[in-house]
């Protein structure tokens, strides 16, 4: 035999065949038996009959009676030529799952053709044994059979199987070699090396194809989008229209998420009335794409409007939702949504408990937490990553950091998706140095950072002002053709301006060709920090010529620039602006940019007005104009305002505002009562912290902390530095300051 099958019983095997076989021959009389002879002798008829039978769809039951049928016929003799009938048989086995049977077929047949090879090959694909697909494809070379059109898509398939990208480029190489490569040979190889992370090589496959149809267009912007090439796909997908190609359901559900990436609305809505005109709206495929293309916009009303009049729901229609509430941040909801699905009666798999953890972890519900935690265990996902990824940021959020640590430590197949949400995890509760640790173990585990590791690293990065790290994370970016993402730069242009390289910063901003809100809200945020007011009004210019949509955060950032010019009247008309033209309701945030804007300017009485006219009350909006009345040395309105936030405020900060404010006024018995109130309270204000990076350490210093390993050292250069400018000229303030040690505290 040439390849190792499970031992049959061939007593009952020919005892079943031989049952068919009179039946068949009851019903047929007009066929003779005949043992040994060649078909070119049988009855053309018979042979006609056979075949076309083999071609139709068939069950089982028929299948074994046409097997039954051609082993009294002969067709398993080893006199026999024929290669066309049992290689058939082969193919009917294949596809109705029958391997084993296949096997055993294959292997009694005297004459093999390529049909039969290629029905063994996709068996073997089909129930992902890859390896064993193979061994079989090497065989074959072996005996000298030739590859088809046929054999190389489930050869690149097998490939693909086992991410082999170097044995996938010597069959591509072999096709170069021997074979004029066809639109088909040629869509299994971009399909292969997109899958396999090689876009630029099935770039080149695409780029060399002097013909091209819908569907190398679709595999090769289906590549596009798995590697997280957005543009480019769009890019693709426009210029496939241009010459003139109807695209299809496929096409549709693919260049949807590449619309909700892109935050593309307007381009998701001629999809989505596309498809509507076309008649698959209701493609199963497609309603789910664009409930999630809707989702990722931010427009979940319309997204639950599609789920609403969608006839048939998957399970990955209820997790787009559900995920797709969560990623709006509108949690309640998307738990709401899993309640429902219960009750429908659909079962959670891997991918809806995916979606739910987090969104329990955000809304601190422990115990329903747990409980699928339980029992995705008994359901046996225990070993699936995506899962272990969501039960880490489940348990991140509600603070269970040594949970998490564990489910990290039990995964025994770790990747990258796993350190990505511990990376996250360890940010999410303050542990900066640990979330760095673990990035940097990445690569002992032989994985590298993909785009989500670096969108995760990055901010982390900005808030600990490790510059060093960012630039080498920027390096690798570049190199892994990572750096293109939008994402990406956004979060390289927040951490060059963060930690003080504008320069850098607007460098990155220069080179993007594609911006989106993120980006513009970034530079102008960065330039407002940095005082630059005519900077921040300029590009606010530039977004709009771009048609890119302001959001809320892009506000807040114009209206701090305003305040700190003092520029009040284009702070009232970009409020208004807001409101009336963007449609944005103002949150807490507006308003207090409003109150400080009025603030600063001295005026107080309307900034107050404006916080009672206010929809809703917040203590931290009284607290800016509590600031502004203490610079103002407005006593009796921040008296009143004092009195307001005593009642209601538990911030330690607004209670040290108010305590200065007296202090300044020389009321000290009311400063002594503040400071009482606040013990009563249990209020502590949160201690300063400093850092500075060295060489690849970060060292961090807290207010009235000592307890880092170089103290003596750093106590003996500031006293160095206080003698130095006394010698200099400069005062110290001995009331402020004391000595060195005061200082330190």
């Amino acid at each position: 035999m040439l390849l190792k099958v499970k031992a049959r019983d061939s007593y009952f095997l020919r005892k079943t065949l031989l049952e068919f076989s009179q039946a068949e021959a009851n019903r047929k009389a007009n066929f003779s038996f005949i043992n040994t002879q060649s078909p070119t002798h049988q009855s053309q008829n018979f042979y006609t009959n056979i075949f076309s039978r083999l071609k139709s769809p068939l069950n089982l039951f028929e299948a074994k009676r046409l097997h039954a049928l051609l082993i009294v016929n002969g067709f398993f003799h080893h006199a026999c030529t024929d290669r066309v009938l049992g290689s058939q048989l082969v193919n009917v086995y294949g596809k109705n799952g029958c391997l084993q049977e296949a096997i055993h077929v294959f292997d009694k047949l005297p004459q093999k053709s390529n049909i039969a090879w290629n029905s063994l090959l996709r068996g073997f694909v089909d129930t992902g044994q890859f390896s064993k697909a193979l061994e079989v494809y090497h065989l074959m070379s072996r005996q000298g059979f030739v590859p088809d059109d046929f054999t190389y898509p489930i050869v690149f398939k097998a490939c693909c199987g086992l991410d082999d990208l170097e044995l996938g480029r010597k069959v591509r190489d072999m096709i170069l070699f021997s074979h004029k490569g066809n639109i088909f040979v040629d869509c299994a190889m971009i399909d292969f090396f997109a899958k396999c992370g090689s876009l630029n090589e099935a770039r080149e496959v695409f780029e060399n194809m002097l013909k091209r149809d819908l569907a190398s267009w679709t595999a090769m912007i289906c590549g596009c989008v798995q590697n997280g090439e957005w543009f480019e796909a769009l890019s693709l997908f426009r210029e496939m229209r241009c010459e003139g190609f109807l695209f299809d359901s496929v096409i549709v559900a693919s260049v949807l998420p590449v619309c909700g990436r892109l935050e593309d609305k307007l381009m998701g809505r001629a999809l989505h009335s596309f498809a509507i005109r076309s008649g698959f709206e209701s493609d199963l495929f497609v309603s789910n794409a664009l409930i999630d293309m809707y989702c990722r916009c931010s427009d979940t009303s319309d997204a639950r409007i599609i789920f609403s009049d969608s006839a048939f729901k998957d399970e990955v229609t209820w997790g787009s939702l559900i995920a797709g509430y969560s990623h709006n941040c509108q949690f309640h909801e998307s738990y709401q949504l899993f309640l429902e699905m219960m009750i429908a009666g659909i079962k959670i798999n891997s991918k809806v408990a995916a979606s739910i953890l987090p969104v329990l972890g955000k809304l601190k519900f422990i115990k329903q937490g747990r409980e699928i935690h339980g029992y995705t265990v008994k359901l046996g996902f225990r070993s699936d990553t995506i899962l272990g990824s969501a039960l880490i940021d489940m348990y991140c959020n509600f603070g269970e950091i040594q949970l998490a640590e564990l489910i990290f430590r039990v995964i025994s197949d770790k990747e990258i998706t796993i350190f990505n949400s511990m990376i996250v995890g360890y940010s999410v509760n303050g542990q900066i140095d640990s979330a760095l640790m673990i990035f940097r173990k990445i690569w002992d585990y032989n994985l590298r950072p993909n785009l989500i590791t670096l969108m995760s690293i990055l901010p982390i990065c900005a808030r600990s002002g490790a510059i060093r790290l960012g630039k080498e994370i920027h390096s690798y970016a570049t190199r892994r053709i990572l750096g293109e993402s939008v994402t990406v730069r956004n979060s390289l242009i927040d951490l060059y301006c963060k930690c003080g390289y504008l320069e850098l910063g607007m460098e990155v901003f220069s080179q993007m060709t594609g911006k989106n809100t993120v980006t513009y809200n970034t530079i102008i945020s960065a330039h407002g920090i940095y005082g630059l007011a005519g900077h921040v009004f300029s590009f606010f210019e530039q977004m709009k010529a771009a048609k890119v949509e302001p959001n809320r955060v892009t506000f807040i950032s114009l209206l701090s620039a305003c305040s700190h010019t003092g520029e009040i009247n284009r702070g009232w008309f970009l409020y208004n602006s807001m409101i009336n033209d963007y449609r944005i309701s103002p949150n807490m945030e507006h308003y207090a940019c409003i109150v400080d804007l009025l603030g600063r300017a001295g005026r107080l009485n309307e900034a107050y007005r404006f916080i009672e006219k206010m929809s809703i009350s917040d203590v931290n909006v009284l607290g800016c104009l509590l600031g502004a009345c203490r610079i103002h040395n407005e006593k009796q309105l921040g008296e009143r305002i004092g009195k307001q936030i005593v009642s209601k405020l538990k911030d330690p900060g607004h209670y040290i505002l108010l305590s200065n404010s007296y202090a300044s006024s020389d009321r000290w018995k009311d400063k002594s009562n503040m400071r009482r109130l606040m013990k009563e309270k249990g209020l502590v204000k949160k201690p300063g912290l400093s850092w500075i990076e060295i060489g690849p350490c970060i060292h961090t210093f807290h207010a009235s902390e000592r307890m880092h390993t170089e103290m003596n050292e750093i106590k003996d250069i500031l006293e160095i530095l206080l003698s130095e400018m006394k010698e200099e000229g400069y005062i110290v303030l001995d009331e402020l300051f004391g000595d060195s040690d005061e200082l330190m505290n």
